[in-house]
């Protein structure tokens, strides 16, 4: 636990909150009836710089911290970086150069940051991480982290494998097993040096390496994107015929894009090939119900709430956590699925 006592928030009118919206491309205010009529907001303003809207995950998330501001009288400026570092940076010193109170951004790749938080230290601006970690020799550059723990849903994901190959083995269906020996895996991996992707692979290699009943036919980058999802699945298919046991990927955008391909060359997904996916959207969990995936494991993006509450704290000069990961999950074909509430992303 840290305790940081920040400067009083000087007034912030919600008029220039509007002009944030104009200069940064697109913002959700707390208090609309107060933005419309030029009235000063009461509560806390907070520039947020989301990396993109690549995916139902990413659309979840940014609602959620929408919501949630709301909720707290909070006037959130939302900046979407468009899968782009630069526009993510281009925001951060816009918000410092507007004097939010807090900072949050969920910042698409590790490397790169200092400089930006140095500004927004020296301006005595705390900053929030959500969803993705960065690489910084200096950790006191931000203040907190709140979002998954990646690495724990690689390992999630492997820990499955290691079950649903004993089921596997014991069919020995496969003739790239026969020859082989082991099940083959390609992977799909997120966006490269993003903290998802790095920890995601970590987490799951960590235990499937030391494991001499899997072979890992290919790691490509799909960049969590769908598209190019069906583009590396098409590709790895083309190059690994009837040789994929396993399809794990970094999330659910890649995973139904690829599922399209199969399905296209006539390829039953969660049969002929074994699907393990994360991120939990429900298009991916209503897959799993249906048989197609075997695997989906959660990552929330309702992170609203907490980071709310964690702003809050900071500001008044509470004692609050360096680190907060949600509650998650991981939902597999051996569970009883028909009691679970709709994701709401």
């Amino acid at each position: 636990m840290r305790k940081q006592k920040f400067r009083k928030s000087r007034a912030v009118f919600i008029s220039v909150c509007l002009l944030l919206c104009f200069l940064l491309g697109g913002c959700g205010s707390a208090k609309k009836e107060d933005a419309e009529s030029g009235r000063e907001s009461a509560g806390l303003v907070i520039g947020f710089s989301q990396l993109g809207s690549e995916s139902a995950w990413r659309l979840g998330n940014t609602a959620s911290m929408e919501n949630a501001a709301r909720e707290h009288g909070i006037s959130l400026v939302v900046n979407n970086g468009m899968q782009k570092q630069e526009n993510q940076i281009a925001a951060i010193r816009s918000f410092i150069a507007y004097q939010v109170d807090v900072i949050v951004f969920a910042p698409i790749v590790e490397e790169g940051w200092a400089n930006v938080l140095q500004e927004a230290k020296e301006a005595g601006i705390p900053v929030i991480m959500m969803d993705r970690l960065i690489n910084i020799k200096d950790s006191d550059l931000y203040d907190a982290y709140i979002g998954p723990d990646h690495y724990l849903e690689g390992v999630n994901a492997a820990r499955f494998l290691m079950k649903k190959a004993e089921e596997m083995q014991a069919a020995n269906d496969s003739a790239a097993e026969e020859e082989s020996g082991k099940i083959r895996i390609a992977e799909l991996s997120g966006t490269e040096g993003s903290s998802p992707m790095i920890s995601r692979y970590k987490g799951f290699h960590d235990l499937i390496d030391n494991d001499d009943r899997f072979e890992i036919l290919e790691t490509v980058s799909g960049d969590f994107l769908r598209s190019k999802g069906r583009e590396c699945m098409r590709s790895l298919l083309k190059k690994y015929p009837g040789q994929i046991d396993v399809l794990y990927s970094h999330n659910d955008a890649m995973t139904l894009g690829a599922i399209e391909v199969m399905e296209e060359q006539g390829i039953e997904p969660g049969k002929d090939i074994v699907i393990i996916s994360v991120d939990g959207e429900q298009a991916a969990v209503d897959l799993l119900k249906e048989g197609k995936i075997n695997c989906v494991v959660e990552c929330s993006p309702m992170l609203g709430d907490a980071v709310m509450d964690l702003a809050e704290k900071i500001v008044s000069g509470q004692d609050y956590p360096r680190v907060t990961h949600p509650a998650e999950g991981c939902f597999t074909e051996y569970d009883d699925l028909s009691s679970l509430a709709p994701r709401g992303y």
